[in-house]
C-alpha cells in the first residue's frame, strides 16, 4: 500500500466532501492523481473510506435512523413511511447506475470530465439560487412521496462524477419546493441507502485485493474520514442557516480552473 500519510489526506478529502455540494468522488480523483495512488485497490480503498463518511451521517442522524426502524408517532418521516421516502428517493439512481455502472468508470473517471462536471454543477447551482422559489417544505416530516421521488431523479445527475450527489439532491430539493437546510438534511439521511448498497457491492467485489498487512492503512482512512465528516455535516447546517450555496459554486468553478490548467 502507500504511505500512512496517503490514508490520512485522502480521509479528509473524503470526510469533507462526501456531503458538501463539492463532489468527493472529483475530489478524490484529482487527489489521487496528485499522490500517485490510483488502480484498483486505490479504488477500492476510497470505497472504505466512504463508509466512514457514511457512519458519521448515521450516528448524527441516530434518532431518525432509529425511527426508522421503531416508529416515532410524533414525526412523520419514521416507520414504513420513511422507508417508502427513501426508498423512491434512491430507486432512480440505483437503476441507472446499474445500467451505466461499467461506461461510467470507463469514460467519466478522469481529471478533464471532473473538471467539466464541477463547472456544469456550478452555473446549475447559480441558477437555482437566483429563482425565487416557494419554500413549502420546512421540515423533514413534511416531505412527501412526490418531492420524494423528484429528488431521486435529480440525484441521477451524481452519477456523473465531480457534479456531486449533494449537490443535485440539495438543488432538486429547492426546486421541489423544500427549505434549503432540509433539502440538506434530507440528502445526508437518504444519501446513507444508496451510498451503502453501492459501496457495499464494491467492496464485496473487491475485497480480496487487500492482505492483512493494509489492514492499518484502511482503518486510518475510515478513522480519519469519519471525523471530518461528522465535523462537515455539522458545519454545513450551520452554514446553510446564514448562507446560500453560491460560495461553493465559486469554490467549483475555482477548482475546475485549476483542473483544467494544470492535470
Amino acid at each position: 500500500m502507500a504511505p500512512w500519510y496517503v490514508a490520512i489526506i485522502l480521509g479528509i478529502v473524503e470526510g469533507l466532501t462526501e456531503f458538501l455540494p463539492i463532489s468527493s468522488t472529483g475530489h478524490l480523483i484529482i487527489a489521487g492523481h496528485l499522490l500517485n495512488f490510483t488502480g484498483p485497490k486505490a479504488d477500492t480503498f476510497e470505497i472504505v473510506i466512504q463508509l466512514g463518511a457514511i457512519l458519521a451521517v448515521v450516528v448524527l442522524y441516530w434518532d431518525r435512523f432509529v425511527g426508522l426502524i421503531f416508529p416515532d408517532k410524533s414525526r412523520k418521516f419514521s416507520g414504513v413511511y420513511g422507508l417508502w421516502l427513501l426508498f423512491l428517493t434512491s430507486l432512480p439512481a440505483s437503476v441507472l447506475g446499474l445500467l451505466t455502472h461499467h461506461y461510467i468508470k470507463e469514460y467519466l473517471f478522469s481529471p478533464f470530465t471532473v473538471a467539466i462536471s464541477l463547472a456544469v454543477g456550478a452555473v446549475l447551482i447559480f441558477v437555482v439560487e437566483a429563482l425565487d422559489l416557494k419554500k413549502t417544505t420546512l421540515t423533514l416530516d413534511e416531505i412527501t412521496p412526490k418531492t420524494a421521488l423528484g429528488i431521486g431523479l435529480f440525484q441521477c445527475l451524481a452519477l456523473w462524477p465531480g457534479f456531486s450527489r449533494s449537490a443535485s439532491t440539495i438543488m432538486g430539493g429547492m426546486l421541489l419546493g423544500t427549505k434549503r437546510t432540509v433539502a440538506a438534511e434530507y440528502s445526508f439521511i437518504a444519501a446513507v441507502p444508496i451510498m451503502f448498497a453501492a459501496t457495499g457491492y464494491d467492496f464485496l467485489k473487491n475485497y480480496a485485493l487487500f492482505e492483512s498487512g493494509d489492514l492499518v492503512f484502511l482503518l486510518i482512512g475510515f478513522v480519519v474520514s469519519f471525523i471530518a465528516a461528522w465535523l462537515a455535516v455539522k458545519g454545513f447546517i450551520v452554514l446553510l442557516g446564514r448562507l446560500t450555496l453560491r460560495p461553493f459554486a465559486v469554490y467549483r468553478l475555482v477548482l475546475a480552473a485549476l483542473i483544467l490548467l494544470f492535470l
